[in-house]
């Protein structure tokens, strides 16, 4: 009996901190509404750690007559439900649509805080395979790193998949959802709020932060000519600040990522090793961007893997 009882308060303890820390999160989660309806929580330039709790990417919502988007639900389920609390102190119209723009954590493990009847998750048709090869790595990680666990639950697959466009209707306001080649990743979308002309465009552009190759070197420049034809009064990053001056915001990245292409192929012309070229390509954009050490090397692990088969 006293065993039993102690379970419960710790039971009720437990709930009670993340009811609390939940509503503190709330208060601390800030948005800036950039159009009409356009709400946008900025991330920070920090690796995920237990004191960001891995929110360091941009998230937010778009509001319809008839019902809300959400754009990517968070880095941790603790974000994932400050979200959906502000969303209910700017509108009481219910949340029909998740839309994850990619697989990586900081993007999707707040999703749970929306499953409910009615919400529909929409992702790449590629994110569920995604989800789930990667869904026991970032448990561990999420756990050891991270400071919380996550349930096979959290990692919530999309119900709408896209191979290639899917318009959403959210009441007098229409979203464009597009599904793209391997570029960051084999799974990236971009919405276009076709009613001010608002590109979220996720990972696929990175401002500040340097960009994070985990797909296709070849295939991120690619799509990079197709995004820039894109008529868009302002864009939405994964990483760093709303920009107006589009598709002026793309050069920062495509440089960055055609030196690697010019600078990794050059390399194995030469007969140089992996290790060689991740020691001496673009060391000299470290100051451009910010986590430069963190990701360089891998981008150009990732690219040198990618590179030295195109001939074959």
């Amino acid at each position: 009996m006293i065993l039993l009882a102690s379970r419960y308060l710790i039971w009720v303890f437990a709930l009670f901190m993340l009811m609390s820390w939940d509503q503190a999160t709330a208060e601390e989660l800030s948005l800036k509404e950039i159009a009409t309806g356009v709400y946008v929580h900025q991330g920070v330039h920090q690796l995920p750690n237990q004191h960001n709790r891995g929110e360091i990417a941009n998230i937010g919502f778009i509001i319809g007559e008839h019902c809300i988007a959400v754009i990517d639900s968070g880095g941790s389920p603790y974000q994932g439900f400050a979200l959906k609390q502000q969303i209910g102190k700017h509108s009481q119209i219910p949340i029909c649509y998740v839309i994850n723009t990619h697989v990586h954590p900081d993007h999707i493990y707040g999703n749970l805080a929306f499953k409910a009847v009615g919400v529909s998750f929409v992702g790449h048709h590629k994110l569920t395979q995604a989800m789930a090869l990667r869904a026991p790595f970032y448990r561990e990680k999420a756990h050891s790193e991270l400071g919380f666990a996550l349930s096979p639950e959290h990692f919530v697959p999309p119900d709408q998949p896209v191979k290639d466009t899917l318009e959403l209707d959210l009441g007098g306001r229409t979203l464009r959802v597009t599904a793209h080649p391997t570029a960051h990743t084999d799974n990236d979308l971009s919405i276009f709020d076709t009613q001010t002309e608002t590109l979220w465009l996720g990972d696929l552009l990175f401002m500040g932060h340097v960009p994070v190759v985990d797909g296709s070197l070849n295939g991120w420049l690619s799509e990079i000519e197709k995004l820039r034809k894109i008529g868009a009064k302002q864009v939405v990053p994964g990483h760093g600040p709303v920009v107006a001056a589009w598709p002026l915001a793309l050069m920062g990245e495509e440089n960055y990522l055609k030196r690697l292409q010019t600078e990794i192929r050059a390399a194995i012309k030469a007969g140089k090793t992996i290790e060689q070229a991740m020691n001496e390509i673009g060391q000299s954009m470290r100051p451009d961007w910010q986590l430069f050490d963190d990701f360089h090397k891998r981008n150009i692990a990732t690219a040198f893997a990618e590179l030295e088969w195109e001939d074959d």
